[in-house]
């Protein structure tokens, strides 16, 4: 299969391969962990000997998360919701079972409505596992002789869930870490990547900066909440930890503009600062949280300039207020808006509804095919649609090529494990250590960068589909074969579908979030205390980070429905030009903040007019001197990101004049 328009991405993934690879903090315990739910998963399958113990294995991957309660939490919904729709399909069973056009057209039904959720809802985690499940229970039954009741094929479909589920839960709360503790090594990793890069400056310490820069507070903010629920901390605990994560994101941009617009700060005080951030960190890492820090710049007060004095002074109130709550309304990080069950344009918005139809003709056109071949082993096509369908045709195209490639390897190994090593096997204990050994494997990979996480995702499910081939091993190649054939055919159609029928850009997005970027830099600029400052930038942080996946998907698409270079490389220098204006932004304060506010209000409007006013407009910035360095940065900054945003055309005109 061709994809042209995915060879620029993958090529600029492989001289990275190695960094992606590497273990960090964490990496190592997350794997171990979901290996060992898959072995024991594995054994209950096999002692119960339910059909698909292969499937059943790979559902933890979808099961676990690096924290304990998250993963707790996501087994329960998994039971939960998994019984109800199980519930469903049963009461329809006695209908359908004998009736195979009933059956597809129950199953194409059920498999429009939950992708339909899983587009517009909040039910986006779980929705497309269920509608796998749910079809494939539905496949089931078109597989048991009229004499048996429907109630086993649908008991063993609840079973994929449940057994994963269950075994997820225990291991979970015996093992996995505390989500307070994932996020002091988080703050704890950002604050070794600030000070790595002031004291040894180059490529890779600005690459890992970078990194942390772009990963934002969010997901810290996730785990404190969780920990928060979970009652195993203090309540100062947690606001402590939090100011903590509001402090670290004024930290990085602060030495982010020391790197890149303050060429004069001391070396010096820059090594004073590296080394207090380590020891800070190394706090963090022990399990507390620092407190009664102090940076003192005593002999080189004298010498520093205006720009570098206003750095440094706010370097010292945020490591020295560094746990300290304000008075007033407890800290804040950035975090996903609230709002209804449903998004808001999920009855409007008719992309919705061409996801759920797309996902499901692909499914059905697998299943009529291996039906109508009587070809059942390449039953891996009907579930390998639901796996890699997205929204996008680059997020879709970009999750198909990399299982593509997971696949591959995964089915390489699985297969000279076949020839190699089953044959050998004579007890369930040896199966149990090759599928650990396995999932170990294919976790560490999709614990890691999202950039490949979905190359362990599939590496697993096809290296289970090749060793785990029913209740007793197996070592049968035509099995693994067929299924490997399966999974390219459930690729390959996906692909056809979703480039060629209703194409979704990602660039659709980009315009709209750029202009939401301008939005909450106006707020920053206006904003009337240091929390709500703080708050804003982590939330410029995390919008920036998604406007850089986003951009990174681009290349994904076919040349249909992908921009031009010209259109990608002006929104990459204007996603550019906001980064850097982040931390001067951060640091203006005074009359001119509001006429600063006002231009960036502007170029929103340009890009993505809004018909509410920007409901930070009423806040006042606190007054204060402008260093006269800092007004020059910022006012070059911004006549860069006017320069930036001028030449941009509108997503609608991209899309107009895009060749057929």
């Amino acid at each position: 299969m061709a994809l042209p328009a995915t060879v620029e991405a993958p090529r600029r993934l492989l001289p990275d391969i190695a960094q992606l690879l590497a273990p960090f903090p964490g990496r190592l315990e997350f794997a171990l962990r979901v290996a060992l739910i898959c072995a024991l998963t594995t054994l209950v399958a096999e002692i119960y000997q339910t059909p698909e113990p292969a499937l059943t294995a790979y559902v933890v991957f979808f099961l676990n998360k690096p924290d304990r309660v998250e993963s707790t939490v996501l087994a329960i919904a998994f039971l939960i919701i998994i019984t109800l729709v199980i519930g469903l399909v049963f009461l329809a069973a006695n209908i359908v079972i004998d009736e195979p056009a009933l059956r597809v057209t129950a199953m194409t039904l059920i498999s429009f409505v939950l992708l339909f959720l899983a587009s517009s809802s909040k039910l986006k985690p779980l929705a497309g596992i269920i509608a796998l499940i749910v079809a494939y229970a539905l496949d089931l039954l078109g597989g048991v002789p009229v004499s048996e009741v429907a109630t086993r094929a649908l008991f063993y479909a609840w079973l994929f869930v449940g057994i994963p589920a269950s075994v997820s839960i225990v291991i979970n709360l015996l093992i996995a870490p505390a989500p307070r503790r994932l996020a002091e090594r988080a703050l704890a990793e950002r604050l070794e990547r600030a000070a790595e890069l002031l004291e040894a400056p180059s490529a890779r310490t600005h690459a890992a900066f970078a990194e942390a820069l772009n990963e934002g507070m969010m997901e810290i903010g996730t785990w404190l909440k969780l920990a928060g629920l979970e009652h195993t901390s203090s309540a100062e605990d947690i606001n402590a930890l939090t100011q903590a994560a509001a402090s670290t994101t004024e930290i990085l941009l602060l030495v982010d503009m020391i790197v890149r617009d303050a060429p004069t700060f001391p070396p010096a005080l820059r090594e004073s600062v590296a080394e207090t951030l380590e020891d800070m960190a190394a706090i963090l890492r022990a399990g507390g949280y620092p407190e009664d820090i102090s940076l003192d710049a005593s002999e080189e007060e004298a010498s520093l300039s205006s720009l570098d004095r206003t750095i440094f002074e706010r370097l010292k109130a945020a490591v020295t207020g560094f746990c300290e709550v304000p008075a007033g309304p407890a800290p804040t990080l950035a975090k996903k808006a609230k709002g209804r069950f449903f998004l808001p344009d999920a009855f409007t918005n008719v992309d919705h509804v061409r996801y759920a139809l797309k996902t499901t003709g692909a499914a059905m056109f697998c299943y009529l095919v291996y039906s109508q071949l009587d070809w059942s082993g390449i039953h891996t096509a009907l579930i390998t649609c639901y796996i890699v369908s997205l929204g996008t045709a680059a997020e879709t195209i970009e999750k198909l090529t990399l299982r593509i490639v997971g696949c591959m390897v995964g089915a390489a190994v699985g297969i000279l494990t076949l020839v190699f090593v089953i044959p050998h096997l004579t007890t369930i204990g040896a199966l149990m250590i090759l599928v650990f050994v396995g999932a170990l494997a294919g976790a560490w990979i999709s614990g890691g960068s999202p950039r490949i996480s979905y190359i362990g995702f599939q590496f697993a499910f096809a290296f289970f589909l090749c060793v785990i081939q029913g209740t007793k091993p197996g070592f049968d190649m035509v099995v693994a074969r067929d299924r490997v054939i399966g999974i390219l055919l459930g690729n390959f159609v996906v692909y056809l579908l979703f480039t060629n029928v209703w194409p979704v850009s990602v660039s659709s997005r980009i315009d709209h979030a750029i202009a939401s970027l301008l939005r909450h830099l106006s707020a920053l600029a206006l904003a009337g205390n240091l929390t709500a400052r703080r708050a804003l930038a982590a939330q410029v942080q995390a919008d920036l980070g998604g406007l850089e996946r986003n951009l990174a998907l681009v290349p994904y698409e076919p040349a249909a429905i992908r921009p031009d270079a010209d259109w990608l490389e002006t929104r990459r220098r204007a996603a550019g030009e906001i980064a850097a204006l982040e931390a001067p932004v951060l640091l203006y304060s005074g009359d001119g903040a509001s006429r600063l506010a006002r231009q960036f209000d502007a170029l929103a409007d340009d890009l993505a007019p809004q018909e509410a006013p920007n409901d930070q407009a009423a806040q006042t910035s606190p007054a204060g001197p402008i260093p006269p360095r800092l007004q020059d940065i910022v006012t070059m900054r911004l006549a860069n990101l006017e320069r930036a945003l001028k030449p941009l055309g509108s997503v609608q005109e991209v899309a107009a004049n895009a060749p057929a």
